[in-house]
């Protein structure tokens, strides 16, 4: 569960009438990487002809098409067989004369929704005239001797503009109050005292409503108008939909065929990056699960025609970073697996940290949400919206049951003590013995770590870095020495002459290592020597310190909860209700976001980024697709 599954490269050399079918044989076990290097013999060279790969392209592509106006329906996937390029040119073309039908349709429902998009922006226009009673078409239209003006203005400062517009010799006419402004109609003289009167409106805060083009009668006709365009748009709509979904209905069974014949064809496609040839015999590398190899030879032997051979070999050191890294199964472990995914994928060999991250994420979750009904609220919903969460509904449950574990310890059900008496303390009135749990959690956290990366860096043959490196061997010295001097000193006073010399041993050892590889003057040296030394120091000791946050968010949510059964206290029977629900639904929220985004700081910076490198490749094997793709 830790380890990565061994992985081992092989070599497969079949004739190449053979290659469809040994693609498919290797895509039905779903245990085969392709490995696209260049070969190193140079007789290998990569195959010449493509046009199988090009008529699935093609295909492939006008299928997509297809699919965004009629549900493509999913391979039939019942007999596995070989696909050959007559087959999959037939395809092709008929896809090819399906597509210019779903063309014409999809041409016809972008037409409608542009139509249906200009009559929206018609309406929005007409709002603001909704209230004129008048021909907006002659109100656009050019006048020789009035100038017209319709826009909006503040309530407030329509009298006074009315008033200094009179002294103008301009009309103003409010036809329309909405939103604190007044829609306003103004008329004057065309030619007399213009730039008096844009000054005039300026200060007045007048803004201009455009006459939009289209829209050439009163607003009452002009809507009677686009109701009856709306719903001819919705007419042609629905006869559209109808005529798809006949044409969907005819042409089915040729859709189950094509989709079956590209997902049959689709392995060997996939595979020509990594398929070389020679003469009449081809080559496909890979990698493949050590585990896995019996069943694929045996599955071959089955299937080819022809005889074959099945190379396998360990990974080089050189090709470490190469080999793909089997992702976790783990049903329950599912959700714990994609968090750590955003980080990254482990290189091979490394220690796969789900299952680590897994028990520490739930520890310290439940330890700092710990309450019986709060846990079971989320537990519940997690399992009610599964459908919605997918797997990762798995997390809220798991989440939900450490929070009413730990909720049992601490002798919390919805922030009250009396209902369940606590089987080990309540945190709120221990403040001690959690901050100290806290860092002895922090210092275990910390110390399985180190020991994870001294791990790791061993596995991948970089001994000195394990030793010597940041987090190595003579860092979890150093840390150990000044964990037990501090212990030591609190208990008896005194430091301790054993971890004293451990903790000056640890850090000579590593001013040693860092000056014999360090080119610079001696100066230097000095300077980044002590600068080094000091910040493993600190980083150990806010590393630590880091995890206080553990025991603080545990207090913080029992205090919390008093604070809101002392108001619900303090209010009649119906307030008091409705405090204790809505402040529940409050502590639930915030804590559940605050607690998960804590614990995920912790993983991430004071775990992963210490033993994970994070740059591993994911396990891709070949396989078929059982579903089409999406619209």
């Amino acid at each position: 569960m830790l380890q990565s599954k061994a992985m081992k490269h092989v070599r497969l050399l079949v004739l190449g009438e053979d290659l469809p079918q040994a693609s498919l044989t290797l895509a039905e076990t779903e245990s085969f990487h392709p490995d696209s290097r260049a070969p190193e013999e140079q007789r290998l060279a990569p195959l010449v002809d493509s046009r199988y790969q090009n008529e699935y392209q093609k295909a492939r592509t006008r299928l997509d098409k297809i699919a965004q106006v009629i549900p493509v329906p999913e391979p039939d996937l019942s007999e596995i067989r070989v696909v050959h390029l007559d087959e999959l040119t037939e395809v092709n073309a008929w896809l090819g004369s399906a597509w210019e039908f779903c063309l014409e349709h999809q041409e016809g429902f972008r037409e409608l929704d542009e139509n249906a998009r200009l009559l929206e922006e018609q309406q929005a226009a007409l709002a603001n005239f909704a209230e004129l009673n008048v021909d907006l078409g002659a109100l656009r239209a050019d006048k020789r001797f009035l100038d017209l003006h319709v826009g909006v203005v503040p309530r407030e400062n329509v009298s006074r503009l009315e008033g200094a517009l009179g002294l103008t010799g301009h009309l103003l006419l409010k036809y329309m109050e909405r939103e604190g402004n007044a829609h306003v109609v103004i008329v004057g003289p065309s030619e007399d005292g213009q730039s008096e009167l844009r000054s005039l409106l300026s200060s007045a805060g007048f803004t201009a409503i455009p006459l939009p083009q289209g829209l050439d009668d009163s607003p009452e006709t002009i809507q009677d108008d686009q109701r009856r365009e709306r719903d001819r748009i919705e007419r042609e709509r629905a006869d559209l939909h109808e005529e798809v979904e006949t044409c969907a209905k005819e042409m089915h069974a040729k859709l189950v065929r094509a989709s079956t014949v590209l997902a049959l064809a689709e392995p060997f496609v996939s595979l020509d990056p990594a398929i070389r040839g020679v003469g009449y015999l081809a080559s496909i590398d890979g990698w493949v699960p050590a585990k896995a190899l019996p069943d694929l030879e045996r599955r071959l032997d089955a299937s080819l025609q022809n005889p074959f051979s099945l190379e396998s070999r360990k990974p080089r050191e050189d090709e470490r970073p190469l080999v793909p890294t089997v992702p976790v199964r783990n049903r329950l472990l599912q959700p714990f697996a994609m968090l750590v995914k955003q980080y990254g994928i482990p290189r091979y060999g490394e220690i796969d940290p789900t299952l680590l991250f897994t028990i520490t994420f739930l520890l310290m979750f439940g330890t700092m949400f710990g309450d019986v009904g709060h846990g079971a609220v989320l537990g519940l919903l997690a399992w009610l919206f599964r459908k919605k969460l997918g797997r990762f509904y798995i997390f809220g449950v798991l989440a939900g049951l450490s929070s009413i574990f730990f909720g049992v310890l601490f002798g919390s059900v919805f922030g009250y003590k009396e209902l369940l008496p606590a089987v080990w303390m309540s945190p709120l009135y221990n403040p001690i013995l959690m901050l100290q749990l806290a860092l002895g959690w922090g210092v275990l956290f910390l110390s399985l770590a180190c020991v994870l990366t001294i791990y790791n860096r061993f596995a991948i043959r970089e001994p000195m870095a394990a030793i010597f490196g940041p987090h190595g061997v003579v860092n979890l010295i150093f840390y150990l020495g000044l964990v037990w001097g501090a212990v030591s000193l609190a208990m008896t006073g005194a430091f301790g002459a054993i971890p004293a010399g451990l903790v000056i041993a640890a850090l000579g050892a590593l001013a040693a290592y860092n000056w014999g590889h360090m080119q610079a003057p001696i100066g230097e040296k000095i300077l980044v020597v002590l600068i080094e030394t000091l910040e493993t120091v600190l980083g150990y000791l806010s590393n630590t310190l880091s995890f206080l946050r553990v025991a603080a968010f545990s207090i913080n949510h029992v205090a919390l909860m008093i604070a809101v059964l002392t108001l619900a206290g303090m209010m009649g029977t119906v307030g008091s209700i409705l405090m204790i629900i809505f402040g529940n639904i409050f502590v639930m929220v915030l804590e559940a976001v605050i607690v998960t985004i804590q614990v995920m700081r912790l993983q991430y910076f004071e775990g992963f980024s210490r033993y994970f490198s994070a740059d591993g490749r994911e396990f891709t094997p070949l396989r078929l697709r059982r579903k089409p793709r999406a619209a």
